[in-house]
């Protein structure tokens, strides 16, 4: 899987894509994640990405040339077919990302991620140039690059074999939909006086998978 990530605060990136899964998964070639700075798709001596927004109105809009001239670029670059990539700008009014979206994204081979800035992106944009909006949530950020390390993560752990276990992804949080995982415990089994649950320190694997499901339930 390939990500392709076009922002104008490329460093914002170093620090999580070099820990823990994402760097492993990295080092064993299962992702590759390519950083592009906008600014770079610029004409200007200022590399302006950004004016007053058309009607009037509050900050500023990012143009959509650099946008246009970057997309080009990395689409141009690409080694495989169009049909299996996905172009994707985060916006406060794209479609909600679930744990479903993650799943079939992660069947497509190159995801170009948008992050957008300021008060947001030319609305020609998103009419022509994505595939499709997307947020993570009903609240507001200051740009998409934390949603885009939302995809890279959530997306990166369903590949086989980047998680040592395969059960880590078949039996936790939205798995299948309305699904939350059951309680989890380790030692030791007595803190202070809260105590794991009894029936987890059994040993009777029937009692112990009904108690998981009621919880999981609740």
């Amino acid at each position: 899987m390939k990500f392709d990530i076009v922002t104008i605060f490329p460093g914002i990136f170093d620090s999580y894509f070099s820990e823990s899964i994402i760097k492993r998964a990295k080092n064993g070639n299962f992702i590759d994640i390519k950083i592009h700075n906008l600014r770079d798709f610029t004409h200007d001596n200022h590399k302006t990405v950004d004016d007053t927004p058309y009607g009037g109105g509050a900050g500023m809009v990012m143009k959509i040339e650099p946008i246009y001239d970057c997309l080009k670029y990395v689409e141009s670059n690409l080694k495989i077919q169009k049909s299996k990539t996905r172009i994707i700008l985060f916006s406060a009014k794209g479609k909600r990302y679930t744990q479903e979206d993650a799943k079939r994204l992660s069947h497509y081979e190159n995801l170009i991620l948008l992050c957008g800035r300021y008060e947001g992106v030319d609305e020609r944009v998103a009419e022509n140039l994505i595939d499709e909006e997307v947020s993570i949530g009903d609240f507001v950020l200051t740009g998409g690059e934390i949603p885009a390390m939302v995809i890279v993560d959530s997306i990166t752990r369903l590949i086989p074999g980047v998680l040592g276990n395969v059960q880590s992804i078949e039996i936790e949080s939205h798995s299948s939909e309305g699904y939350l995982e059951y309680p989890q415990y380790t030692k030791p089994d007595k803190f202070m006086d809260w105590k794991v649950p009894e029936v987890l320190l059994s040993g009777d694997h029937e009692k112990i998978a009904q108690w998981r499901k009621d919880n999981s339930k609740k």
